[in-house]
């Protein structure tokens, strides 16, 4: 089997392909978790897209119902895999008007009624007590470096046999000498299938990190104004802030992986509103994910196409549905007969391990960081204070500072 995207949603469903024998070549035209899989703000939330009580009335209760608790399995799956790249300290959905706070109700309610934990928080801590009306604290949920954690499922993916290469950009599904193809390029599918052009709008997410805070304020993953606005402080104390797409989201439906001053300007008034002072941040990047109409995951098979299937993950679903989707590619295909080695149709790979290499607890050639070494890396920046990601700050020129 060929797996094209080493993000996520590829390294998990490499590693339980492996897992159930098969032999599995994982393609990534960069590094593992080169993509949004490694630029993202680090949230693992049960749930989909739709706020519960909306998943109620949309899906079914007993489909929503269901959906939120398979979630929540998969989170304490991704506790059990993730190691010390996973925290679990809940997350807090904040009002940010009246409007959003009677949704925030009404969500808070539907979720009580159905028996999941979750709290309501009238009353707020400072800095949150004068810009919020009520929050509601999802306790299941946890924090993620997010690179470190896609490298894990990678490394455990390699130990289980498959064979990951990095550097190896997919051009065409011809190419691959597999009898069966998972697609999990999420918001990169560009060029590569035409349905999934259709299908998948890129969207752009910006985020920048501050210096480290004198001291521990948010304790959790917090996001308000139905998402559109996140943030987190990292052990070290740094504030990671995402978000304000909606700023200009005309220009933010992208495939372009730039940081933007109109974007990046309202994230630093953001900060300063929020903590009263002016951090310096030290680092900027932007992500690209996939978008879909419906803000469903899209999988399956491709029309017409008995040897592809797409499994992009849609925004807010992507850490906590990987598990998921591998699963069900498992199945799928566990049902299928394995070529012999002498197919003419593919190669052995059972014996093949390349990049990253077998390691007890991450990716040989990696530091302790998540990040990879060396000056081709150095020239990114995605990974929370660590010094091969380090660049000079560039202040955002869309507000006056």
């Amino acid at each position: 089997m060929a797996i094209v995207g080493a993000g996520v949603t590829g390294c998990a469903c490499a590693l339980r392909l492996a897992e159930a024998g098969k032999r599995v070549r994982l393609f990534e035209a960069r590094e593992i978790a080169g993509g949004a899989s490694g630029r993202n703000g680090g949230f693992a939330l049960r749930g989909g897209a739709p706020a519960y009580d909306v998943a109620r009335r949309e899906l079914g209760a007993e489909q929503a119902r269901g959906l939120w608790a398979m979630t929540e399995r998969y989170v304490d799956r991704l506790e059990q895999l993730a190691g010390d790249a996973f925290r679990r300290t809940g997350s807090l959905r904040l009002a940010a008007d009246s409007a959003e706070g009677a949704e925030l109700e009404t969500e808070y309610e539907a979720l009580r009624e159905d028996g999941f934990a979750v709290e309501w928080r009238r009353e707020l801590p400072e800095p949150l007590a004068e810009r919020f009306d009520g929050a509601i604290f999802h306790p299941p949920d946890g924090s993620l470096q997010p690179a470190r954690w896609v490298r894990r499922l990678a490394s455990l993916a390699a130990d289980a046999g498959a064979e990951l290469r990095e550097h190896e950009r997919v051009e065409s599904l011809d190419e691959l000498k597999a009898d069966q193809v998972v697609i999990a390029t999420d918001g990169y599918t560009h060029g590569l299938v035409p349905e999934l052009d259709s299908a998948i709008r890129p969207a752009r997410g910006q985020v920048l990190v501050t210096e480290p805070l004198e001291r521990l304020i948010f304790p959790c993953p917090h996001y308000a104004r139905h998402g559109y606005d996140y943030w987190q402080q990292t052990p070290a104390g740094r504030l990671v802030v995402g978000g304000f797409r909606d700023k200009a989201l005309d220009h933010e439906y992208t495939a372009e992986e730039a940081t933007t001053p109109l974007v990046q300007g309202y994230l630093e008034e953001f900060v300063a509103d929020l903590l009263g002072q002016r951090p310096r941040i030290e680092h900027r990047w932007a992500g690209i994910f996939g978008s879909t109409t419906d803000r469903l995951p899209l999988a399956g098979r491709l029309p017409g196409n008995d040897r592809a299937g797409p499994r992009p993950a849609t925004p807010g679903m992507a850490t906590c549905s990987a598990s998921r989707a591998a699963s069900s590619w498992r199945a799928r295909f566990s049902a299928r007969p394995r070529p012999s080695s002498t197919s003419s149709t593919r190669r052995d790979y059972s014996a093949a391990r390349t990049r990253p290499g077998p390691a007890p607890t991450r990716p040989a050639g990696r530091a302790k960081s998540g990040c990879p070494r060396g000056p081709r890396s150095a020239r990114t920046n995605r990974c929370w204070g660590s010094a091969a990601y380090r660049r000079p700050n560039r202040p955002a020129h869309g507000l006056s500072r």
